[in-house]
C-alpha cells in the first residue's frame, strides 16, 4: 500500500465496470435521474492542507470553477467547486472546522 502525498486526501471514489448501468443505479436511488448526466453523478472530494494554495493551482491552469471559495457551514470548511477536463465535478476542500478556526484567530 502506498503513502498518500502529504497535504491531499482523496474522499471515496467509486470505480465500474458499467458506468451507465452504475448511473442508473444511483441516480434511481440517492438523485434525480433527470438532473444528472451519465457518467457525471459522481463528485470527487479532495481535503487538502493547503486551501489557498490549491486554488492557486486550480485558478493558473485555468480549471472550470463551479463554485468559487466559499464557506460551508456544517462542517465549517472552506471549498471550491471546480469541472475536469471530463466533466466530473472536482470539490476542494479545507481540514473540517478549518474556517471557524481562522474566523477566531483574525478576532
Amino acid at each position: 500500500m502506498t503513502t498518500p502525498k502529504a497535504g491531499v486526501r482523496a474522499q471515496p471514489l467509486i470505480a465500474v465496470r458499467d458506468v451507465e448501468a452504475s448511473t442508473s443505479w444511483y441516480a434511481r436511488h440517492l438523485v434525480n435521474a433527470d438532473a444528472v448526466p451519465v457518467g457525471h453523478g459522481v463528485l470527487l472530494w479532495f481535503e487538502v492542507d493547503d486551501f489557498d494554495a490549491a486554488v492557486n493551482r486550480a485558478r493558473s491552469l485555468e480549471a472550470t470553477v463551479l463554485a468559487e471559495p466559499h464557506v460551508n457551514p456544517a462542517p465549517q470548511h472552506r471549498e471550491m467547486w471546480l469541472r475536469d477536463p471530463d466533466g466530473y465535478v472536482v470539490v476542494i476542500a479545507s481540514a473540517d472546522g478549518e474556517a471557524a478556526k481562522s474566523a477566531l484567530s483574525t478576532t
